[in-house]
């Protein structure tokens, strides 16, 4: 199994999986919908084509920089009729968190998704439109890993130095796909369908772990970790191609 590794940085992230109506939620972390979302965008495949494959990844995501829950209140009015008011909407944000996530599969997959993401078909953003990602999404593992817990179980800590200082955090809290008979919880946001006529998601059983920050500090003492797009997928963009979210 190959393994893909993430970085979901940027000053804004907001990932509901329950949100209705007048007030829209975030979860303190990226949800498998909102990542499988941002990578069928990256592939340039439209909200009526099948995600299948990519839902069936293995996903897993660590909290390496929780950010701080912002809410915002929002009016809106219909375009030219500044009479007519819409319903009055409370959106929640994340700002200033980093995550990483790990996409775990098919080798070939992984490697169209990595081309992808470094020259995707369409804007790629963190959960909501208003929020596009202020760093390089894609990250070159700094050595093999065996799977996607493996990868987060001993991949350095991404969390900014003036961040670890201020939180001081001891454990980062790890969420992924759990396996048959692993204690769990659920949560709906393993993706079914993105069509226009009606997004449609299921639960997901999802298992907890915490990652010991010592042991990460350890291994970054000999490894700094990537801070570059990464060059060893597949080549670099070819000349001409439209790349929308470009930090070369």
């Amino acid at each position: 199994m190959g393994v893909l590794m993430l970085r979901l940085a940027g000053p804004l992230q907001s990932w509901g999986d329950s949100s209705r109506f007048t007030r829209r939620t975030t979860r303190q972390e990226p949800t498998k919908s909102g990542v499988v979302g941002l990578v069928a965008s990256a592939l340039g495949r439209s909200r009526e084509e099948s995600v299948e494959d990519l839902a069936l990844l293995d996903f897993g995501v660590r909290i390496d920089q929780p950010g701080r829950l912002l809410s915002d209140f929002q009016t809106e009015h219909p375009l030219g009729d500044t009479k007519r008011s819409m319903p009055l909407t409370t959106r929640y944000y994340l700002a200033d968190a980093k995550f990483l996530a790990a996409l775990g599969g098919d080798d070939e997959l992984l490697r169209d998704i990595a081309r992808a993401l470094r020259a995707p078909r369409w804007p790629l953003f963190l959960g909501r439109r208003s929020c596009p990602p202020g760093e390089p999404i894609l990250m070159e593992a700094q050595e093999s890993y065996q799977d996607v817990r493996d990868a987060l179980s001993r991949h350095p800590w991404i969390a900014s130095e003036h961040e670890r200082r201020r939180v001081g955090q001891t454990e980062l809290p790890v969420l992924c796909d759990a396996r048959e008979g692993e204690p769990c919880t659920s949560q709906a946001d393993f993706p079914l369908s993105f069509s226009g006529s009606g997004r449609t998601y299921a639960q997901r059983a999802v298992f907890h772990f915490v990652v010991d920050v010592a042991s990460l500090r350890a291994a970054q003492e000999g490894a700094q970790a990537d801070t570059t797009p990464v060059r060893g997928h597949g080549g670099p963009p070819r000349l001409g191609d439209h790349d929308p979210m470009s930090f070369v």
